[in-house]
């Protein structure tokens, strides 16, 4: 028996995968049609949209609904917010500021609180909509601070993969901030980038390249 053994061949050790956590939450799943549009990331060239043409009276609809679900949540809240909206026709995009005192309690931590807000949004929105509308909300200009913050994010860990020659595991992100990690680190001659885990816990790898 110990002769059988001894001709067993070893299984390879795996190669340590480091762990980030610096970096952010999870955020609630969307409904299943939603994913399928915000679930595209940059791992691989993406196919031009098309966007569906609406008329006046379908925007103006669907800027009431958000606009009075938004109102009952900050009275809710007891806040006082302006909101700004403009439907963007060249992206079907829904785009709405909120401007007013303690916006940070509507963004919340790593954006917890504004993501959350436009996922039920997007819900009320998109309800009876046809073609999907994407819905951004954003607040004293968090989104391009935040891309900023996980693009310099990215950068580091790419340093930090080339120079320790070990692949790190950052935490779980939404599809919109994995699509920031994999755009900054696309041109990358020394690391590559790949999401795995299913959601909420679906994360970024960074590792490096194999070169020849």
């Amino acid at each position: 028996k110990k002769e059988v053994e001894k001709s067993l061949p070893k299984e390879p050790k795996k190669k340590p995968v480091e762990k980030v956590k610096e970096e952010v939450k999870p955020v609630k799943p969307a409904e299943p049609e939603i994913a399928k549009e915000i679930e595209k990331e940059t791992e691989a060239p993406r196919e031009e949209k098309k966007v569906v043409v609406r008329g006046e009276e379908e925007i103006a609809n669907m800027k009431a609904e958000a606009e009075k679900f938004l109102s009952g949540v900050f009275k809710a809240m007891n806040m006082e917010v302006e909101i700004k909206m403009e439907y963007k026709a060249s992206e079907g995009n829904l785009d709405i500021e909120f401007i007013g005192h303690d916006m940070g309690i509507l963004i919340g931590k790593r954006g917890q609180t504004l993501d959350s807000l436009q996922y039920l949004t997007s819900l009320v929105v998109n309800k009876g909509t046809q073609g999907y509308v994407r819905v951004k909300l954003d607040t004293e200009d968090y989104r391009n601070r935040r891309k900023e913050t996980l693009e310099n994010l990215a950068r580091s860990i790419a340093y930090k993969v080339r120079k320790t020659r070990k692949t790190v595991s950052l935490e779980p992100m939404n599809p919109y901030e994995r699509r920031i990690i994999h755009s900054a680190l696309q041109g990358n001659r020394y690391v590559e980038t790949y999401s795995e885990g299913n959601e909420p816990y679906r994360h970024v790898v960074v590792k490096l390249k194999n070169r020849q």
